[in-house]
């Protein structure tokens, strides 16, 4: 979900279930699947010290990877950070533990509007929320003048060739969705037809690509200069200097879709009690604020974590105020699913 190639911990990619499961329950080692580029060196190497064990990061870049990853049988992992679709369908399945909040003496840092929006968990019995975000527009201000600040920015005949979407499915329907004046998690077959249309009509044209990653070097080349997603991605890949004068980044006022992505411990996980360490470690004021500095992101989720903070955020967290959070949808997915498969391998 979040890439910055600077400041990040390295990621051991483990490639067999095998380095796992072999691996005893009691050797002081936690096992971490989080998003890419999304857990912070200084953070991990603070709790390694403080603890005195090991801990492995195995990363994914997508909901749909993490899950079909666990499902599979990766279950030698002990904490991973779905967003909260996915957070409560592994509620549903019965594949999480119980967090033992006399273990989370900092739970009461965490914001409670953040709690009153995770109906699917908002006594945090199952997650706790690590983050919540959304993506926006970033625009090279030195390439275009006099644009939208808003989602019509795609229809724009001058970014032809020069502009990139997210590939994801939820969040570029979430979009045009939103743009419209519909619900993100609308599953209305008619709103569902015009936010397609939309899409594959007017935006897909001048777009290069639906790019999930790799955006970020491409808009610090000047090769992009309108893309849809996290702002880390681009913040990450443009260098500090530059990124004043070339940078506008914004979350358009009619919304789109937010997250929450929360930290979970898992059914099998080996290292219970070293995982509820970390969990409460990560929610200490002033380490929560080294991850937040660390991504330039808002303070929100964690209160007392601004009073730390050492760098200014990419974005104001009151410009998610009319985002609203994917949910799980259930079958009805297979309504996006179609309609998106349509988009991404039609011509024109």
């Amino acid at each position: 979900m979040k890439n910055n190639h600077r400041f990040f911990t390295a990621v051991l990619v483990v490639t067999t279930i095998a380095v796992f499961t072999s691996c005893s329950k009691n050797d002081n080692t936690l096992y971490l699947f989080n998003w890419t580029y999304y857990t912070p060196d200084s953070v991990i190497k603070k709790f390694e010290q403080e603890y005195n064990c090991r801990v492995i990061v195995d990363s994914y870049d997508s909901n749909e990877m993490m899950f079909a990853k666990l499902v599979a049988g990766g279950d030698g992992y002990d904490i991973t950070v779905p967003s909260q679709d996915y957070t409560s369908i592994m509620i549903k399945l019965d594949m999480l533990r119980e967090i033992d909040h006399t273990q989370f003496e900092n739970k009461r840092y965490i914001n409670p509007s953040v709690l009153e929006k995770t109906l699917f968990d908002p006594d945090m019995r199952y997650s706790v929320p690590y983050y919540m975000g959304a993506a926006g527009i970033s625009v090279n201000k030195q390439r275009l003048h006099d644009y939208p600040r808003d989602w019509s920015i795609f229809a724009d005949p001058r970014i032809k060739g020069h502009a990139s979407m997210m590939d994801d499915m939820r969040e570029v329907f979430g979009d045009a969705l939103a743009f419209q004046g519909h619900s993100i998690n609308t599953t209305d077959d008619d709103e569902l037809r015009a936010a397609a249309d939309l899409i594959n009509n007017v935006w897909k044209p001048n777009l290069v690509k639906f790019d999930a990653e790799g955006f970020g070097k491409s808009f610090a080349l000047g090769d992009f200069w309108v893309c849809q997603g996290y702002a880390e991605v681009v913040y990450g890949e443009v260098p500090e200097e530059r990124q004043a004068d070339m940078i506008d980044f914004f979350i358009p006022e009619t919304g789109g879709p937010m997250y929450i992505d929360s930290m979970v411990i898992l059914k099998n996980a080996r290292h219970y009690d070293l995982a509820m360490k970390f969990i409460n470690f990560i929610h200490r004021p002033e380490i929560y604020a080294e991850f937040l500095d660390t991504f330039r992101f808002p303070s929100y989720v964690n209160t007392e974590a601004a009073q730390y903070l050492t760098t200014t955020p990419m974005y104001r967290a009151e410009e998610m105020d009319g985002c609203e959070l994917k949910l799980d949808l259930g079958e009805d997915l297979q309504k996006y699913n179609a309609l998106w498969q349509h988009i991404r391998f039609s011509a024109h």
